[in-house]
């Protein structure tokens, strides 16, 4: 198969494993997924100049901001997927390892808590909501998740791969 390809659907599948997470998460925990549209919002704004907000959810909102949200956050997914191939090489699709897909998934933690959070008013590692330690076990566990879904998604392409 198309290493491109691999990537693609590798990042989808991981990405879509974490969606499935934050739907479960509701029940569960008592936690809602996250607004997408938000971080469109926030991504839409940047194309106006404004890189940071004090509450996003108080700025005025933005045509397509939930399908930007949607579409920032798989291609997010895609470049992570990217991020694993081009540390462990293109051998990890044909032999995916639960390591190298947990690692990236717990280290692009960093990107919401040093760029997302803050830029949207929630501060570094979101030191300024309510319960800043919850939000943050939460990332950590939703990227490990992210993570999770690398593995899985890399296993069932080689797996499909090989009918």
């Amino acid at each position: 198969m198309n290493h491109l390809l691999s990537i693609l659907l590798i990042g989808t599948g991981a990405t879509m494993v974490m969606d499935l997470w934050s739907l479960v998460r509701k029940p569960l925990l008592g936690i809602p997924p996250p607004n997408y549209g938000m971080v469109g919002r926030w991504i839409t704004y940047m194309a106006y100049g404004q890189f940071q907000h004090d509450a996003i959810a108080a700025s005025a909102p933005m045509r397509g901001e939930r399908v930007t949200g949607w579409m920032f956050h798989y291609l997010t997914g895609i470049a992570y997927a990217a991020l694993l191939i081009a540390i462990w090489g293109n051998s990890w699709i044909h032999t995916p390892t639960l390591g190298p897909a947990l690692a990236v998934g717990i280290i692009t933690v960093a990107a919401p808590f040093l760029l997302m959070q803050p830029g949207m008013g929630a501060g570094i590692a979101a030191s300024r909501t309510p319960k800043p330690n919850s939000a943050r076990l939460q990332s950590l566990i939703t990227h490990a998740v992210f993570g999770l879904g690398l593995y899985v998604s890399g296993w069932a392409i080689q797996f499909f791969s090989q009918l």
